[in-house]
């Protein structure tokens, strides 16, 4: 069985590791990260050419399944997915990691983009720790009387606010790592992504201990009328499914 693995994510590459052998695996990676960590099996880099294009990929690599494994935030390419897999007649599912929870002693201000963000964010206070991503950097743009720390696996393009100063860094963080950060640059806003994911969440412990708000940016809905799932072992399984019911096809 040939599955289109559409990764970028740790659940991707775990995914992949598990299917390696038991499935033919080719991982889409979008391409913006320099060096991304490659997952077994084939990988292709870049884009499809929007939904048209990725159901006609899916046609002539003769796909039998796909898993959207992408970050949460990745909607516009899960969009795709949906649209490619429905006009190609393919089963489609996405990997989804569980979203965070807050506890009590966070101070969480929840928005619906990273426009409102930068504004809840101004709002909030003057040193303000960025990790959304290189890619939204933009939004934040026009904020001048705030100064920002970024943190990216690669370095931003402009634009950008005037007053950025850049961590380059890759998770997973630790504990005492996040602590550092916020004292070293007496952070007083912290702004995320609802991400979800376990490397990246010792930052909300750690401004939870400072008492430092953070503004979290709320995650686009799975597309409509698509399984998900919640787990790397759940993904699994449903691909195993997948194979059981093909072979069931075949012996017909």
């Amino acid at each position: 069985m040939h599955i289109l693995l559409l990764g970028g994510t740790t659940e991707a590459r775990r995914l992949a590791e598990s299917l390696h052998g038991t499935a033919r695996v080719t991982t889409s990676l979008a391409g913006r990260v320099a060096a991304p960590r490659l997952p077994p099996g084939e990988v292709r880099i870049g884009g499809f050419g929007g939904a048209e294009g990725l159901a006609r990929w899916l046609r002539e690599h003769q796909v039998d399944a796909v898993i959207d494994a992408t970050h949460p935030f990745a909607d516009t390419i899960s969009s795709n997915a949906a649209r490619a897999a429905a006009e190609a007649h393919v089963p489609l599912l996405v990997l989804r990691r569980p979203g965070w929870a807050p506890v009590d002693g966070d101070d969480w201000h929840p928005v619906d983009s990273l426009a409102q963000a930068a504004e809840a964010a101004r709002a909030l206070g003057r040193r303000i720790f960025l990790t959304t991503g290189r890619m939204g950097l933009a939004s934040f743009a026009h904020v001048t009387d705030a100064w920002f720390l970024l943190r990216s696996v690669d370095p931003p393009e402009p634009p950008f606010p005037p007053h950025l100063e850049v961590l380059l860094d890759r998770g997973p963080f630790t504990l005492p790592g996040e602590r550092e950060v916020l004292r070293r640059h007496a952070i007083d806003v912290l702004v995320t992504k609802d991400s979800g994911a376990a490397a990246t969440s010792p930052k909300l412990r750690a401004a939870r201990e400072a008492g430092v708000p953070v503004v979290i940016v709320r995650r686009p809905p799975a597309p409509e009328g698509v399984p998900v799932a919640g787990t790397v072992e759940e993904a699994a399984a449903w691909a195993a499914a997948q194979q059981a019911e093909r072979d069931r096809d075949r012996g017909r």
